[in-house]
């Protein structure tokens, strides 16, 4: 059924099966078996990349001047409202395959680059599609709220999503066409204010969306405070956030998702990950993959929490597995490898998984199986005859 059925002394669970008999026997002397990595934030569908806005960053332009500039989220909404949901599909099905062989096996998958409901729907079709056809897990995101779309005011636009896009969403979901998992606002000066973010999260809420938004990036918002009022799941990036909003989301049991790559990519500040840690915040990690943030790979967003925001590489990995799974609302299933839990999980070419975050970039010769739901989805056999010092 997909699920572990024994974890615990090789000697004990040679006995427990001595009866059994095996389709396949995977040797893994002097290897690791971690659970699948669970990457808790990413936009992985979109068409039309920015690799010139990258350029522009370098020269020193900010996030909100691209913006403002027309690029950036309203460059990328041009792009995905022209391509077919077909394309849109093909590439996202070669991002998700490139995930799993960086050792993801549960993604969060975000809609946000329509800001219409056509396009929006659209990206949740192609969303659904993976669900159905991939092996790789996937919670996925209704994040209508990501830009005020050009021509309308944020309240206009708060106004669109509460009374047509949420009835829309509901009416598919309970045709079984469309199953939507979490709701998420870009909650941020000159994008969407604390009232309407408030007022779009509440009527996700209230038609049984889990409550995981982006809050506190670029300018402190209170939304941190926010999510914890409405009982949110989980928050993401937080760079700015208050130190009342951390002690309200540590009350809350609210997970801080938290992005390295983005404070990297857009040289902000960093989010404060050891006052969470030291104030009791679940804190999960996600590569927060999305035309700004061209990351695949969870033992690199590992790797730099730990160098940048000054994680232990033991609370990098809990952040990256159980506890990202507890930000999508799947850690009884997810996460760890525990008995009756999804079988997802990783096999390292090394005797210590340490390996996995400290050597950065290296992943992909020390990752040699990536397993969900106990099939081996992705084999790397190159491992077999490399070192992986």
């Amino acid at each position: 059924d997909g699920c572990i059925k024994a974890v615990g002394q090789a000697d004990v669970i040679r006995n427990q099966f001595s009866e059994a008999t095996f389709e396949r026997i995977i040797d893994c002397s002097g290897k690791c078996v971690l659970p699948g990595l669970v990457d808790a934030h990413t936009h992985p569908v979109w068409a039309g990349d920015r690799v010139h806005e990258f350029a522009m960053k370098l020269a020193g332009a900010s996030y909100m001047e691209i913006h403002q500039a027309g690029g950036g989220i309203h460059f990328t909404v041009e792009h995905t409202r022209k391509a077919t949901e077909d394309e849109l599909f093909t590439t996202f099905q070669r991002r998700l395959e490139r995930m799993r062989r960086a050792g993801s096996t549960l993604v969060e998958c975000k809609s946000g680059y329509g800001l219409n409901l056509g396009t929006e729907l659209k990206m949740l079709r192609v969303i659904e599609r993976a669900k159905k056809s991939m092996d790789i897990g996937i919670s996925s995101t209704y994040c209508g709220a990501h830009a005020v779309p050009k021509g309308k005011t944020a309240t206009e636009a708060t106004d669109d999503i509460i009374n047509n896009h949420l009835p829309k969403l509901k009416e598919l979901k309970l045709n079984g066409e469309i199953h939507v998992d979490n709701i998420d606002v870009f909650c941020e000066k000159g994008v969407f204010d604390l009232e309407s973010t408030r007022r779009i999260l509440h009527a996700g809420k209230e038609m049984g969306l889990q409550i995981n938004f982006h809050g506190d990036e670029l300018h402190p918002m209170k939304s941190a405070e926010l999510g914890a009022e409405l009982g949110a799941r989980a928050i993401s990036h937080l760079e700015e956030v208050s130190d009342e909003g951390i002690a309200m989301m540590a009350r809350a049991e609210c997970a801080a998702v938290l992005l390295p790559t983005t404070a990297y990519m857009l040289r902000l500040k960093q989010p404060q990950a050891r006052k969470m840690l030291e104030e009791g915040v679940i804190v999960a990690l996600g590569s927060d993959f999305n035309p700004n943030a061209y990351c695949f790979s969870m033992p690199m967003v590992m790797h730099l929490a730990c160098v940048n925001m000054k994680m232990s590489m033991n609370e990098a990995l809990a952040a990256a597995t159980i506890n990202a799974a507890y930000a999508l609302g799947k850690s009884d299933s997810h996460g760890s490898l525990e008995v009756g839990k999804q079988g997802d999980l990783l096999i390292i070419n090394s005797s210590r998984w340490e390996h996995l975050i400290y050597q950065f970039g290296g992943y992909e010769a020390l990752i040699n199986y990536v397993i969900v739901k106990g099939k081996i989805i992705y084999e790397n056999e190159r491992c077999e005859t490399m070192s992986s010092y």
